[in-house]
């Protein structure tokens, strides 16, 4: 029995191993073109002109990140990105909230055909010009409501967050009820408390659209003092500020290398999501089970 055990025992580990390092290497392709993106930006001219440079710096340099983090014009757009996407968030936040909400009572009179007409814009737009029209009409060209109000409800998220409060027990609103609460007091009262799991799930996914908004401001946005983190990535991508740009220099009197500069852009605009991703990331798993699997 013992010599039975053993081998059970010792088949289980082994299989464990092999799917460990599958995982592992799955998660090292994951990871690798952000290390790449690291290591380039913090490494050394030479190094980088050799292309020795693969996921781990050479000849270790902060030029880059100093060159560009001395730009005013990446501040500006820093902060118009950090507003945009607190206003954005709270915005979409609170009204898909409040319409899932209401869209997941039984009792609401023509909830069906406003659940219809809020399904019909997943499927169908009116695409990229009228859309253009509209914001134009409405006075948002070249502000910064323009990257989020249109935008405001994303379907998916509503459809999410309508099935979680679908699932709620309904003793608990009739509970408030004979208690006297008001709808809104059972929503901020009861069910907001209740369904803070989907709500920073919902609030992750809002804020990483908008974080990383480029085309719509590239679309609405004409001022460039407005210029998101994003699109200011791209003029520096794609545009001669970074090859007409003063050139600093290093400890060697060495002119820092455009391909540095870019990867440290990057670097720069990816980093701030993701020291807040890991906050959010129990609240992540469950949100998305608890909204999408019913039963």
């Amino acid at each position: 029995m013992a010599s039975k055990y053993r081998k059970k025992k010792r088949k289980v580990t082994v299989g464990s191993a092999v799917l460990y390092v599958l995982l592992t290497l799955m998660a090292f392709a994951c990871l690798y073109p952000f290390l790449n993106v690291l290591a380039y930006s913090l490494s050394g001219y030479n190094a980088v002109l050799s292309g020795k440079v693969s996921f781990y710096p050479i000849d270790f340099s902060l030029g880059a990140y100093k060159e560009i983090l001395g730009r005013t014009q990446i501040w500006i757009s820093m902060r118009t990105t950090v507003l945009v996407t607190f206003m954005g968030t709270a915005t979409s936040l609170s009204l898909t909230t409040l319409a899932a909400y209401a869209l997941s009572r039984k009792d609401l009179p023509g909830k069906k055909i406003f659940s219809g007409l809020i399904l019909f814009t997943m499927y169908f737009g009116g695409g990229m010009i009228p859309t253009f029209m509209v914001v134009k009409g409405l006075g948002l060209y070249n502000t910064l409501g323009s990257l989020f109000i249109p935008q405001a409800i994303n379907v998916f998220n509503f459809i999410v967050m309508r099935t979680f409060f679908r699932e709620l027990p309904e003793s608990l609103e009739e509970a408030a009820k004979i208690d006297g609460a008001s709808e809104m007091q059972t929503l901020f009262k009861i069910i907001i408390p209740l369904s803070l799991a989907i709500i920073a799930t919902m609030g992750l996914f809002y804020a990483v659209g908008y974080w990383n908004t480029y085309f719509d401001a590239l679309l609405y946005i004409q001022d460039p003092d407005k210029y998101t983190l994003q699109l200011r990535l791209r003029g520096l991508l794609f545009g001669d500020e970074l090859n007409n740009s003063g050139a600093n220099t290093e400890g060697g009197g060495t002119q820092v290398m455009t391909q540095s500069l870019k990867m440290a852009t990057v670097a720069v605009s990816t980093i701030p999501i993701l020291i807040i991703y890991p906050w959010l990331q129990k609240y992540f798993v469950k949100g998305v089970m608890l909204g999408s699997v019913k039963g």
